[in-house]
């Protein structure tokens, strides 16, 4: 079977130098087509590759926001087993302890040597999910090293800011005039 072109040749309807440009027509336009498919081709793997980038900084954020939860699960894992590890008993005694967690007073009842442990802050007072314990001042230490909030009292460190206020107190040194009048 020939072609359209060579049947329209041997009619005599076209003549080989009209045959031979179509051809380079046909052969340009296939050039272009070519060249337009590559460009397109290119520009989906810039897109592809555009995409695969903002998947990998998701995949990043995504891991570091898995990885800083896990680490925190951990901190508060490691609190419970130091507190649950550490806990001293409280005493069968009739003692108050009072103590503040966020600006609200709290009663402990222990007793009489364990209170003197802990006003000699040899203890220390420590929240163990909604329940307080007791816990040797090392223990706090490492305690507040993973979380400062978890350390409700120790009264060593009252003691320091009593210590601090009065350093603060600059007029200490004046005295107060006994026949003051208002």
């Amino acid at each position: 079977m020939a072609s359209l072109q060579e049947q329209l040749l041997k009619a005599g309807l076209a003549d080989k130098s009209k045959a031979k440009q179509a051809r380079s027509e046909k052969r340009k336009k296939q050039k272009l087509k070519n060249k337009g498919a590559a460009v397109e081709q290119d520009a989906s793997k810039v897109a592809a590759q555009a995409a695969a980038e903002a998947k990998k900084e998701r995949d990043r954020e995504l891991n570091q926001q898995r990885k800083a939860e896990a680490d925190k699960k951990a901190v508060v894992a490691q609190i419970r087993q130091l507190i649950t590890t550490n806990q001293q008993p409280k005493g069968n005694g009739d003692t108050l302890l009072n103590f503040t967690d966020d600006n609200v007073v709290k009663r402990m009842y222990v007793s009489a040597a364990v209170h003197k442990l802990v006003l000699d802050a040899r203890l220390a007072v420590v929240r163990l999910d909604e329940e307080y314990a007791l816990v040797p001042t090392p223990v706090a230490d490492k305690i507040a090293e993973r979380d400062e909030n978890v350390v409700v009292y120790r009264a060593d460190l009252r003691e320091e800011n009593k210590a601090k206020s009065e350093e603060d107190d600059w007029y200490a040194d004046y005295e107060i005039p006994d026949d003051l009048t208002w």
